[in-house]
């Protein structure tokens, strides 16, 4: 009976998930529009080189050894200029980023300061080439050596990035909004007083629900890294398996949030509304849209105390980083901590009835 029970629920539960035409769009259509914005503006970003304008004959430029001057090729967009007051003018108009000249044997940078940060990357890399040129030409050995080793291999794109933080947050938006609107729409209709009064236990109207959303987060995941791998070339590390875990355990942690939201608030569009405060901030601090390495130190910290940046991290570990299954360990620990205690404070403030 219980069995019988539970699929009866779940199924109901999915027909009117797929009745409701916003559901469908804010769990599913919603995030992959995301998907395709940032898959298609990423998919053929390529690194930025410094432009430079060589005026006149810029010995030290042309004579530069075979690797050293594809190196330096590799390093900037070099086009040639005759004019150096016209060098000038497209550098402090920021057409360029430097011009450079020979004076002698000085090699003379004409720079903008505009980007400070490129301009000190433009004289680092510009002395280092001079420091190689003059040991080429004393023809002493150089003491050090320098090799380079990337940390991902060479098909790494930025939408391996964004395809976890996309995933993340559309989890938290469907399980927080699906929770929150349930539970305050069964309430306000009465339905949950008469499944309390039904045969079925409390147990199998909270499974069939568990379910279901899991079933819709499994869902989402499979279409957003199959359109990323179809579509915009995503390479999962061979630990991403350990994602789904992952996912279940923040599926509950935004179940137990939009419980919650539901719980307090007195009509359905409160309880959704309350949902999206809350998610919504969340995913802009938790990386989701937006890489948080270069963000103070502050923000750094007050992110780490949200389930949507564990969430966002533990999948990135494991999807795109190379890092092992058990890197899910402590996020997985974490959101489980999240779901539990949400979980209990949504229990005691949750009424029946509503006054």
């Amino acid at each position: 009976m219980r069995s019988s029970a539970f699929l009866a629920l779940a199924t109901a539960i999915i027909k009117g998930f797929l009745r409701d035409r916003a559901s469908v769009f804010f769990a599913i259509i919603f995030p992959l529009m995301f998907l395709v914005l940032f898959g298609g503006i990423f998919s053929d970003q390529s690194q930025s080189k410094v432009e430079l304008i060589e005026v006149g004959n810029v010995s030290l430029i042309d004579d530069l050894p075979k690797e050293a001057k594809q190196a330096f090729e590799d390093t900037f967009e070099i086009e040639h200029e005759d004019d150096l007051e016209a060098a000038i003018r497209t550098v402090r108009k920021g057409d360029a980023d430097v011009a450079v000249q020979m004076d002698g044997e000085t090699l003379v940078a004409h720079y903008t300061q505009t980007d400070q940060v490129k301009a000190g990357i433009t004289q680092g890399t510009l002395r280092s080439f001079v420091d190689g040129s003059n040991v080429a030409v004393s023809g002493q050995p150089p003491t050090y050596s320098f090799e380079s080793q990337p940390v991902e291999d060479d098909s790494l794109k930025t939408i391996q990035f964004v395809t976890p933080g996309l995933l993340g947050w559309a989890i938290a938006m469907s399980a927080s909004f699906g929770a929150a609107a349930t539970l305050n729409g069964w309430r306000n209709s009465k339905l949950l007083r008469r499944l309390q009064l039904s045969p079925v236990s409390t147990t199998t109207v909270v499974a069939a629900r568990v379910v279901v959303t899991i079933g819709v987060a499994l869902v989402q995941m499979a279409i957003f890294l199959g359109l990323g791998v179809a579509a915009f070339g995503l390479q999962l590390t061979g630990a991403w398996p350990a994602a789904i875990p992952l996912l279940v355990v923040g599926t509950l942690c935004f179940m137990a949030i939009g419980l919650l939201a539901g719980a307090v608030a007195k009509s359905t569009e409160g309880a959704v509304n309350m949902a999206n405060f809350i998610v919504l901030p969340m995913s802009f601090l938790s990386g989701s849209f937006f890489p948080l390495e270069g963000s103070p130190g502050w923000l750094q910290a007050v992110s780490k105390c949200l389930p949507l940046r564990w969430l966002n991290d533990g999948m990135l570990d494991v999807m795109v980083r190379g890092e092992p299954a058990t890197a899910i360990a402590l996020p997985l620990a974490v959101l489980a901590g999240f779901a539990i205690v949400v979980t209990l404070v949504a229990a005691r403030v949750f009424r029946w009835e509503t006054t």
